[in-house]
Order: structure tokens, then C-alpha cells, then sequence
């Protein structure tokens, strides 16, 4: 402590231009102090604002896995096995059933997408497709062949926005010697085209097969007599 002009001051407490100390209270203290600290010299080098999101995010992450490998019998290793099971399990899943396969009928699942063409046209197109070895555009077309052909016997009703199945049902009730064959080829036609599968050669040699019978074959009303070719 210092005496100044008879007074006592504290020692390091800030002084007026004369003798007489200056006393700041607590809060303009503090206040002053943020004032200088917010100036931009003092956050030069501060990371920007996606530097910090990042910071967060992997803090948060960090602060889960640890969580989550206390929880699990064997700590972190514990947890990696956990994770790798099942991320085999979700490939192997994926691998057997294909992509989710759409209900058949729903919105969008029309056996034809494109203008009116005959089946003569469908069959050129898949013949080519087959030459190339692209066996899901080639049962694609040759399943379209199929039923264009039926529309053009009059043994379907032509119908906008008609799907495979639909058409199988359908023809399957003239044509019951071939209703099994019809479900089979509009099964394939839907797994290449909705369900993410791949067609192979003897899948669309099938299809083939089934339009080149169904060119010999009569129809009938009696639904439960035999069909015999022509």
C-alpha cells in the first residue's frame, strides 16, 4: 500500500490523472474486457464456422462411439465386430432378394412404356438385344412381344397401362395349357424390369419358347378341356 497525497491506495488499483484512484466495479470491468477480446486481431487464426460444424460433429461422433462401445461386451472391439456382422448380413440380404420389388399394378408398372408397336416390331427388338447379349432388354421385349401378339388375336383386349401380370391372368384363362408358363414369364419380366434382377440366356430363350407356342396354340372357352397345338 501507497500513500499519496495523505490517502492510502491499494496497491495496483488504476489511478485518474491525478492523485485520486479509480474504482471500476465488476461488470463495466468485465464488459471492457469483451469488448477488447472481440476485436478481429485477437481471432485471426480461429477456425471458420464449417471448421467448428465439422469439430461438433465429430465430437459428437466420437462421444456416441464411446457410448456405444461401453455398452457392448468387449469395448470397441466388441462393437467393430457388431458392426461388421451386420453390414455382411445387409450385403448378403441385398445379394439374395435384389433391390425391393414393387407390388405388381402399382402406379407406373406398364408392360409398355413407349407408343404402339407390333409384335413383330417387339420381336425384332429383342432378337437384337439378344444378339448383343443384353438378356433383360431382350425379355423385356419379347415378354411385350407376347402379349401384343395376344391383343392382335383378339384374345386380349388392347388396354392402356396394362401390366405383365395383369396380361398373364388374363390370357391364362383362354390359353390354360400355357397359364403356367404366361405367370413364369410375367414373374421374370417384373424381377428384370422393377426388381433389380438380371436375365440370363435360358430365361429369355423361356420367353422365347412360350411366344413361339402360343403362335400354335387354339384358343378356347371350356377353360377345363386340353389344348392341342394347331
Amino acid at each position: 500500500m501507497t500513500v499519496t497525497g495523505g490517502a492510502a491506495t491499494a496497491p495496483g488499483r488504476p489511478r485518474a490523472d491525478g492523485d485520486v484512484p479509480v474504482d471500476i466495479s465488476r461488470v463495466p470491468a468485465r464488459e471492457a474486457a469483451e469488448r477488447e477480446l472481440s476485436k478481429p486481431m485477437y481471432h485471426e487464426n480461429d477456425p471458420n464456422l464449417l471448421q467448428r460444424g465439422l469439430d461438433r460433429f465429430w465430437e459428437w461422433v466420437g462421444n456416441l462411439f464411446s457410448a456405444a462401445s461401453a455398452a457392448t461386451p468387449g469395448g470397441v472391439l466388441g462393437l467393430v465386430v457388431v458392426v461388421l456382422f451386420v453390414a455382411a448380413l445387409v450385403a448378403a440380404l441385398w445379394w439374395r432378394l435384389g433391390a425391393p420389388r414393387r407390388a405388381p399394378g402399382a402406379t407406373g408398372d406398364s408392360l409398355f412404356t413407349d407408343g404402339p408397336r407390333t409384335a413383330r416390331d417387339h420381336r425384332a427388338a429383342a432378337a437384337r438385344h439378344a444378339s448383343a447379349g443384353l438378356w433383360n432388354q431382350a425379355v423385356q421385349e419379347r415378354m411385350r412381344a407376347v402379349v401384343r401378339s395376344l391383343e392382335e388375336r383378339s384374345l386380349l383386349d388392347p388396354r392402356p397401362g396394362r401390366t405383365a401380370d395383369e396380361a398373364a391372368a388374363e390370357a391364362g384363362r383362354s390359353l390354360p395349357s400355357q397359364a403356367d408358363e404366361l405367370r413364369l414369364a410375367a414373374r421374370t419380366f417384373d424381377d428384370v424390369t422393377y426388381g433389380g434382377r438380371t436375365a440370363d440366356e435360358p430365361a429369355y430363350r423361356r420367353i422365347e419358347e412360350l411366344d413361339t407356342a402360343l403362335e400354335r396354340t387354339r384358343p378356347t372357352l371350356d377353360t377345363a378341356s386340353t389344348w392341342t397345338p394347331a
